[in-house]
């Protein structure tokens, strides 16, 4: 390349270079310093004069007066406590009686009563539950053997532990994140100390009793035809790997609308975990974000029909508002209205088969769908590739058919956001116990966490499902039915 035209090369390449880091100190600025996002106290210096950073004043607003009617809302209709707290059950009576009555209770005729009721809270605490097993002999034969009733089984073999206790300690780390260690120090005030030792014994024994109600979940998931997908990153620790650190794993996870939840660890991320967990036979629809991983596994599977997550697509439109807004905002608002009519046909019942019908249809998603995609070419002219909006456009018209396939499937649904919030607990959890402590750990906490997020997802209580789990598991043989005890199937033993 001659020495000019290499100048021009890097000339351009150092303005989009500078760009960029604009964009990157704008957005940062915006965050940091932007109104109502800190508090500031008098006298203070802005930390943005500290830093060097020019002062982020905004400009005064142009003032005009508006002038409409509006609906006066209505009043805010708190819950009544009778009601929110009618399937209490009452733990307590206590009747107080007037001092008069006390004093001559001879004196006085019952003709009524009030009642009031009040809510209290009793902490957990540890308590025994003995077990009396009488021996008995023969009168007539004494010789023989005396007989005596067979233990009742228990999750944990020999131990100590009931299934309420596992389950228990389970629900606390994997639904209300809370680290073993510091269980152990909590249970100091629940009348004995367990130690951390003990409780992770515990959740291995919980997720070695569920493994086959785990692999039934997965095997119901992959007969069906509609699997949503999604993976998040989770820190592990492997003693072989000393002086590494904490290295990176992975939780796989695939559900479908209204079904149950399945978590699988993964030690990579690359492309072949997910035919292990899908295996090659898997065939129907398959909804996940771009990650490549996915359309590298539909491609390889003829089969398998690749579906694009508009919520993703949507995210970065809505991050580049600031920057481009008339153009971001016309994309939100085409985005926004395939939604809207989506809504609707959720309000009608319509199904897959109509439903497809009414997104081919100019006035369903289809005509809405061609003129995202032509701003898209549009802008993508006009803009820098590394801006907020090329790098939306470019995710759109890189996503085009994974995203436009919705048209011709009416049982999707447009994003990913279902298997997304499944995922978030576990994101939740990580922040609180920061890492697994061993590779062999990470599926335990896989099938814990398919059971719990599944439950939720049913509107079923986890720590009943899993003591009930717990309770019946050790007493069933492997010719009993497991299936009724999926997290979608369980129903609480009638009081």
């Amino acid at each position: 390349m001659p020495p000019a035209e290499q100048v021009y090369a890097e000339n351009l390449a150092l303005k989009e270079e500078v760009e960029e880091l604009r964009a990157q100190v704008a957005w940062f600025q915006r965050q940091m310093f932007a109104g109502g996002r800190s508090e500031k106290l008098p006298g203070d210096t802005p930390l943005q004069t500290k830093l060097g950073l020019p002062e982020t004043t905004p400009a005064e607003p142009k003032r005009q007066v508006i002038t409409y009617e509006r609906r006066t809302p209505a009043p805010e209709q708190r819950p009544i406590a009778a009601e929110v707290f009618a399937h209490l059950p009452v733990q307590e009576t206590v009747e107080i009686l007037p001092a008069e009555v006390q004093a001559e209770p001879a004196a006085f005729e019952k003709i009524g009563e009030e009642r009031t009721f009040e809510v209290d809270l009793v902490p957990p605490k540890l308590v025994k539950r003995e077990i009396v097993r009488p021996k008995f002999r023969r009168k007539a034969v004494r010789d023989q053997a005396p007989v005596i009733a067979p233990a009742p089984p228990r999750p944990a073999v020999g131990g100590y532990a009931a299934a309420g206790l596992i389950a228990y300690v389970v629900i606390s780390k994997y639904q209300h994140h809370l680290p073993l260690y510091r269980q152990e120090v909590m249970s100091a005030q629940w009348g004995a100390v367990l130690s951390r030792k003990t409780m992770a014994d515990w959740v291995r024994i919980a997720a070695d009793w569920a493994e086959p109600i785990y692999k039934l979940m997965l095997a119901d998931l992959l007969r069906s035809h509609y699997l949503q997908c999604d993976e998040t990153p989770v820190k592990f620790l492997d003693p072989d790997e000393k002086g590494r650190g904490a290295l990176q794993g992975y939780l796989w996870v695939v559900s479908q609308p209204g079904g149950d939840v399945v978590f699988d660890w993964r030690l990579t991320r690359r492309h072949g975990e997910l035919t292990g967990l899908l295996t090659d036979d898997y065939t129907g629809l398959m909804q996940s974000d771009g990650y490549e991983a996915y359309g590298a596994y539909a491609r390889s599977h003829p089969g398998v029909v690749w579906l694009g997550c508009w919520a993703h697509a949507r995210r970065k439109f809505f991050e580049a508002q600031s920057d481009h807004p008339r153009i971001a905002k016309a994309a939100l608002r085409l985005i926004g209205r395939m939604y809207q009519r989506e809504r609707e046909w959720d309000e009608r019942q319509l199904p897959a088969g109509e439903r497809t019908k009414e997104r081919l249809k100019p006035e369903g998603l289809a005509r809405t769908m061609d003129s995202l995609r032509r701003l898209a070419l549009w802008a993508r002219q006009w803009v820098r590739p590394k801006s907020t909006l090329g790098k939306a456009c470019d995710y759109l018209l890189g996503q085009w058919e994974p995203l436009v396939t919705h048209l011709y499937h009416g049982e999707s649904r447009l994003d990913n956001n279902l298997v997304e919030n499944a995922v978030r607990p576990s994101c939740i959890g990580k922040k609180n116990w920061l890492f697994i402590g061993h590779p062999e750990a990470g599926q335990r906490s896989a099938i814990l966490y398919s059971l719990i997020v599944s439950c939720q997802r049913h509107g079923k209580d986890p720590l009943a499902y899993l003591k009930d789990l717990l309770t019946r598991l050790p007493r069933m043989t492997n010719q009993d039915d497991l299936r009724q005890l999926t997290p979608l199937l369980w129903q609480p033993a009638s009081i």
